[in-house]
């Protein structure tokens, strides 16, 4: 996307009642018997923001997805970086306005809940892709915390797959 304007992409899945994960950070709910845009995806970003606690979880299953990435992780405790990402904390808005200025492909905003919530602070997400399963959870982390501000969108794109999964794609109203 070299000479374009790199966009924030939200990529994230939800249960029909609106958790990314259970209480405890379980995700052994989500399907993966299927790609449902993840190739896509990869293919048009570069780089990958998420917060520590994702991150952590991420090495917790196997070998890391993202190597010739760059990554971003966003701690409040963790300085430096390791092989996979550099640590980082501070406005998210100094980390991205920094990205928008490179040339490069889109920045895929990862997750977790808090980090989503100060991306949304700050406005910087142009692009909603929402993979909603369908389960409900009845507790666990929400995609998006009490207090994020409203957000008008603009439906894309909506489609269904054969396991019940929807995927919504949304751009911000600017």
């Amino acid at each position: 996307m070299t000479g374009g304007r790199r966009k924030v992409v939200l990529f994230i899945a939800s249960s029909l009642d609106g958790y990314i994960a259970g209480t405890d950070g379980d995700i052994s709910w989500l399907f993966s018997d299927q790609d449902y845009g993840y190739k896509e995806l990869l293919g048009r970003t570069d780089t990958i923001v998420m917060g520590r606690k994702t991150y952590d979880q991420l090495l917790g299953m196997g070998d890391y997805p993202y190597r010739g990435m760059e990554c971003y992780v966003f701690s409040r405790s963790a300085m430096g970086g390791d092989e996979n990402a550099e640590f980082v904390n501070g406005p998210v808005d100094e980390l991205v306005q920094g990205l928008l200025t490179k040339d490069g492909k889109d920045i895929w905003l990862v997750g977790g809940s808090e980090l989503v919530y100060h991306f949304m602070m700050a406005d910087l997400v142009d692009e909603f892709v929402i993979s909603v399963h369908p389960i409900v959870l009845g507790q666990g982390i929400p995609l998006f915390k009490a207090g994020t501000p409203t957000c008008r969108l603009r439906l894309v794109e909506a489609r269904s797959f054969s396991s019940g999964l929807v995927q919504s794609s949304y751009v911000r109203e600017r």
